[in-house]
């Protein structure tokens, strides 16, 4: 079974193939991302109209990239797959509009993916992991706790109540003048700060459940960031390693809430998403699996941000599950729950 896979959701156009291959290792025959980080550093985050203008530009062009890496044709994919959201609505249009007309034009069947659904499979199309698992999915704009049972059979144990933990990386950032994207920048001078110089409240201390919350750590930082007279390079990275802390703390102090939850009590843990990448969460939550018995895996880098090879294997696991094909008239869901997968 070889599919190709179309991502547009924000702002990187990408297309994939992947085959189902036993060894994990040899899935992969290509993964092209064209990321706009260049197009949108300037306003410190994604502008919609912009995106979605660059996916129309690029999408022809990443497809045919994928393909020649690949070294197959269009008439050798079996299944064309594209995101049908959440995401930006005029990206996901681009990218379903596109894979559409591929699969009219071959006569070959299409699947619309979730995007959550991608990230939360990734770490099966680089591992062997057996379901059930207890599930982090993490990036700019999601913040899901989930026990994952099987392919489409989701269940969410919480999620944020305002940001995600990506945004406010982002604004925080955004505050400190480091540059766009902030997560990764937060990361970098985080290793060059104090993490005990700027104190923060733990969130939701007096709420049961393991729902997050990061709206007031982002408004504590911007609080604290204004009492000082004169910002330093070093207050900045004293700033990101506190305010870095402070989330891979809480989050960390989640999940081990989320798992007792669980009705399965899985032994097999899983992050997703963009922050995913943060070194200082991986080993937190590594350090959390270690003390208790438990299993840890991460995608690897390459595979945190969005991209769609993580689509392209959603269709293959939807496949080999029972799934139906999407009927060509399916629309764009802007808005997507992983538990109407």
């Amino acid at each position: 079974m070889k599919v190709l896979g179309i991502e547009s959701s924000c702002d990187e156009t990408s297309a994939s193939v992947v085959i189902d291959s036993k060894d994990p290792e040899k899935r992969i025959l290509s993964n092209v991302i064209n990321s706009q980080i260049h197009i949108h550093a300037e306003y410190g985050g994604v502008i919609p109209e912009f995106a979605a203008r660059n996916h129309a530009d690029m999408i022809d062009k990443v497809i045919k990239e994928s393909l020649d890496k690949a070294n197959c044709k269009i008439q050798d994919i079996d299944i064309i797959a594209a995101t049908g959201g959440p995401g930006l609505i005029g990206g996901l249009l681009v990218g379903m509009v596109t894979a559409k007309t591929i699969a009219v034009m071959l006569d070959k069947p299409f699947m619309a993916i979730n995007h959550l659904e991608g990230h939360l499979l990734t770490t099966r199309l680089c591992y062997d992991v057996e379901f059930p698992y207890l599930l982090l999915l993490t990036s700019g704009g999601h913040f899901i706790f989930a026990e994952v049972f099987g392919v489409g059979n989701y269940k969410v144990l919480g999620e944020t109540l305002d940001d995600a933990a990506g945004e406010s990386f982002d604004k925080v950032a955004k505050m400190l003048g480091f540059e766009y994207p902030g997560g990764p920048a937060i990361q970098k001078y985080a290793e060059l700060g104090n993490p005990n110089r700027f104190e923060f409240t733990m969130p939701l201390q007096r709420r049961s459940g393991c729902d997050a919350s990061f709206s007031g750590l982002k408004t504590a930082a911007r609080l604290q960031i204004e009492k000082l007279e004169k910002v330093t390079d070093q207050d900045k990275y004293d700033m990101a390693a506190s305010f870095q802390g402070i989330v891979v703390k809480f989050i960390t102090r989640q999940i081990e809430k989320a798992y007792h939850m669980t009705e399965s009590l899985p032994k097999n843990v899983v992050v997703a998403g963009g922050v995913a990448a943060n070194k200082s969460l991986r080993e937190s939550l590594l350090k959390f699996c270690q003390e208790n018995n438990l299993n840890f895996f991460a995608p690897p880098l390459s595979l945190c941000s969005d991209n769609a090879a993580m689509i392209a294997w959603a269709a293959i696991e939807r496949k080999k599950a029972g799934f139906s094909y999407s009927d060509l008239d399916i629309q764009t869901r802007p808005r997507w729950s992983i538990t109407e997968c």
